[in-house]
């Protein structure tokens, strides 16, 4: 119990400085999971893929974005707990308990290591890697779910094999052999409880994490906390929803992170937004008739949610969406095909994709040199225009086209520019927008009568036409291929 106080007066182990939050505290046992070899490969993989080829400073790793998640994910719990107790002393005096201090302290460590542990599982170039179609044809392998987890039980983790995997399967998977080799008994932490709140888990919560979201639970909701539909749900089960919206949902510890940091290293300003404004304003929502507990915003806050939905936005299309970008992730992706002809390469990445001994493998640095290789041997290759920068030359942007549309504006370009269509390459970023709209209504606005202060939740469309603003919609740049790429 003195250990929990201490850690949230703000008692640490090690402090990690970081350009964008400053100072990020770390406890004993974070230290562990960010030493281990499996974490300590995020150092070599870039946040960004290649967006450094375009904004020279992004070169900023998942490493140091997800210590960042971490410490944005703590902000959010705590800041919203503060508000509570803010709210209340407003009314009556309340001495928390030194159970709720516990409770309180438990679940914030639950949030840190998944939010630490979050992007664990990302390969080499990110999302790029994913992307390519000799990796996609190596993930689809019937059997890779199964050799990945070879030997190990993990019916309360996984209820049955996904179709498909995605790199979220494998940061639960790294996040398992890191915690294992984590000393979570003396920070009296439970390694599944943690895996529940991450993406693509259906974990049943510990006895542990049971009696501290019941205490948690009726400490923040009070008389509502055993009212209406919620008395017949898993308290355990909404807590445990809860901080999975922190960790990953539409205002979550990783957008807010990322976005920043983009912008930062990326020189922009379209990435920022006021974050401690944001987080004041962030409250626990709840309803006793759906029944319902999640993330809500107060109406004054409202300001703060737009602009971190507009910069998100703004972010997609001018930075993520930049014609020399997109073109660059384009050639990416061909280059990793064209080294994974090699069967010795193909073969050796195979394994490490089915093998945590060998999964820190791939970095960025385990193609960079593939790619340089292949350079050496075939001038005319992607991985030639890799190295040496050459870029794709960009003839035109159009937006919303249906295919049809696209392939007919692939022929007039080839007829304008005297060649075969098979020169012209595009490629296309589908902005799903239209989830901002969807998703947020399921973040409620946190409304109060003016005299008798009695609070009530509306939907945020209800309150807002901001959000109905976004819609689907996709960016198709139009390039032709570089001189030494025609004819490939």
């Amino acid at each position: 119990m003195p250990r929990a106080i201490d850690d949230l007066l703000g008692a640490y182990d090690k402090l990690i400085m970081d350009p964008v939050h400053g100072g990020i505290p770390l406890y004993r046992h974070e230290i562990q999971v960010i030493d281990h070899p499996l974490y300590q490969r995020l150092r070599n993989i870039c946040q960004n893929d290649i967006l450094s080829l375009v904004f020279p400073g992004a070169t900023h790793s998942r490493f140091l974005h997800s210590i960042g998640v971490m410490h944005v994910g703590t902000r959010m719990f705590r800041s919203m707990i503060n508000a509570y107790l803010r709210e209340q002393q407003l009314s009556r005096d309340v001495d928390l308990t030194l159970t709720q201090l516990e409770a309180i302290d438990y679940l914030s460590k639950i949030i840190r290591l998944a939010c630490l542990l979050h992007d664990s599982g990302h390969s080499s170039f990110s999302h790029q890697f994913t992307q390519a179609r000799r990796i996609k044809e190596l993930m689809s392998r019937p059997s890779r779910f199964r050799d990945l987890w070879e030997g190990i039980d993990i019916s309360d983790i996984y209820r049955q094999p996904p179709e498909e995997l995605e790199h979220e399967h494998y940061s639960v998977r790294v996040a398992y052999d890191v915690l294992e080799n984590t000393d979570l008994e003396a920070a009296g932490l439970h390694r599944n409880d943690v895996l529940g709140i991450m993406e693509t888990t259906r974990v049943s919560p510990s006895d542990t994490f049971c009696r501290h979201a019941e205490t948690f639970w009726s400490f923040i909701a009070g008389p509502d906390a055993h009212a209406g539909a919620l008395q017949d749900t898993s308290t355990p089960r909404l807590v445990m929803d809860l901080l999975s919206s922190i960790v990953s949902g539409e205002i979550d510890a990783d957008r807010a992170d990322y976005m920043l940091r983009d912008g930062f290293h990326s020189s922009v300003t379209i990435g920022g937004f006021n974050l401690d404004h944001l987080l004041s304003n962030l409250r626990f929502g709840w309803n006793v008739e759906e029944p319902w507990l999640g993330l809500a915003i107060t109406q004054k806050g409202l300001g703060a949610l737009e602009d971190f939905v507009y910069s998100r936005y703004q972010m997609y299309r001018k930075v993520y969406a930049h014609k020399t970008a997109l073109g660059f992730d384009w050639l990416l992706r061909e280059a990793i095909n064209e080294v994974l002809e090699d069967p010795e390469t193909f073969d050796w990445v195979d394994v490490c994709l089915s093998r945590m001994d060998y999964f820190a493998e791939l970095t960025d640095n385990f193609f960079w040199e593939a790619f340089r290789r292949k350079a050496r041997q075939v001038p005319n290759s992607y991985s030639k225009c890799i190295v040496d920068r050459i870029r794709l030359d960009h003839l035109d942007t159009r937006e919303n086209l249906a295919p049809e549309q696209q392939q007919a504006h692939i022929e007039k370009l080839a007829g304008m520019l005297g060649t075969s269509p098979s020169e012209v390459v595009t490629c296309t970023m589908r902005a799903r927008f239209s989830n901002i709209q969807d998703n947020f209504n399921g973040i409620k606005v946190l409304m109060r009568e003016p005299v008798t202060r009695r609070r009530h939740l509306k939907r945020i469309t209800d309150v807002s036409a901001f959000f109905s603003k976004f819609g689907d919609g996709t960016i198709t740049h139009f390039y032709r291929r570089p001189a030494l790429l025609r004819g490939t």
